[in-house]
């Protein structure tokens, strides 16, 4: 079988693809190339994604001869589902794989905005010892508000408790004897607005649909405490980015951290480039080297069996 992955994937997961006899053309930058991924296609079994290729009606016509989709990670709002549903074309994300690397950054950024050591470092290394300046905050005792209550904000969780922290969390999905409610200690919350009332820290963990899309806005960010940080490492478009901006620089919030933006990469230009305590990263939450490897691997295994004739318990559609 021939599979086509056009952004980049963790050699391990292509090796995999090899090593089971299948062909593996490669090109991580082919997503942007859509011309040229559109002349391509038509001749390839599977086709592998990230977040970048935009598969949409068009470019599934052109896929004739594809039998599945594979997606190096799990926000889907780059691929029309409906429309691989009608073209019986199963969409396989990387279901949990990365879910603790997201975690664990999520654990990163409120240590820094307690204890801001590279901050620190730098002022160090100018000749100061300002000890006053860096004292920090302790997280034991804080609030964190998960915003949606699936996976990775059940692993946010427990790191969270393990520091002392109190947890809730808003997810109008999740019943009161979900596992993370039930067994990890979750306080659910009725409404965004009493969670963000509470938080110390706001993080998102939801996809990017209608109803999600600019979810924290202006409306909201009143209501949140001063020293509050927002921290987005699902989707750019749930959180309004002017918004944001405008929050932080008249004080109603404190900061944020955004590893995730509506334009990507950010425009040089960008007010969020511009305000010192909104901290961005490149789309890097789910990227740790395990993640990368679990995820390619996973989707690697599950494209495979779909090849040969099998169903994928990870396929959405």
């Amino acid at each position: 079988m021939k599979i086509l992955v056009t952004e980049l994937m963790w050699y391990d997961g292509i090796e995999e693809l090899k090593r089971n006899g299948h062909s593996v053309d490669y090109d991580k930058q082919l997503g942007r190339k859509r011309t040229e991924l559109l002349d391509l296609v038509p001749s390839y079994d599977a086709l592998i994604v990230r977040n970048e290729t935009k598969v949409d009606p068009e470019l599934l016509d052109a896929a004739k001869n594809t039998k599945v989709i594979g997606r190096l990670g799990v926000g889907l709002d780059n691929i029309d589902l409906e429309a691989a549903k009608a073209r019986n074309m199963p969409v396989i994300p990387a279901v949990h794989a990365n879910a603790t690397s997201v975690a664990e950054y999520v654990m990163a950024a409120m240590m820094d905005a307690s204890r801001p050591l590279n901050n620190a470092d730098a002022d160090v290394r100018k000749g100061n010892w300002n000890r006053k300046r860096f004292t920090g905050n302790e997280l034991n005792g804080k609030t964190v508000g998960l915003v949606g209550l699936g996976e990775i904000g059940h692993r946010v969780a427990k790191r969270a408790k393990a520091f002392g922290m109190d947890v809730i969390g808003y997810d109008p999905f999740v019943t009161p004897f979900d596992h993370i409610l039930a067994e990890t200690g979750v306080r659910s919350v009725d409404e965004l607005n009493e969670l963000l009332t509470e938080s110390d820290f706001v993080s998102v963990h939801v996809p990017l649909t209608k109803a999600t899309r600019h979810m924290i806005n202006k409306e909201n960010f009143p209501q949140m405490k001063s020293h509050a940080y927002v921290i987005n490492s699902a989707r750019g478009g749930i959180v309004h980015e002017q918004d944001l901006v405008s929050a932080v620089q008249s004080g109603k919030i404190a900061g944020a951290y955004l590893d995730v933006l509506e334009t990507e990469p950010v425009e040089k230009d960008s007010a969020l480039a511009q305000v010192d305590s909104i901290r961005l990263s490149p789309h890097i939450a789910g990227s740790t080297e395990e993640a990368q490897s679990r995820t390619a691997m996973l989707i690697a295994g599950e494209v495979m069996k779909v090849l040969n004739g099998g169903k994928s318990l990870c396929a959405v559609v």
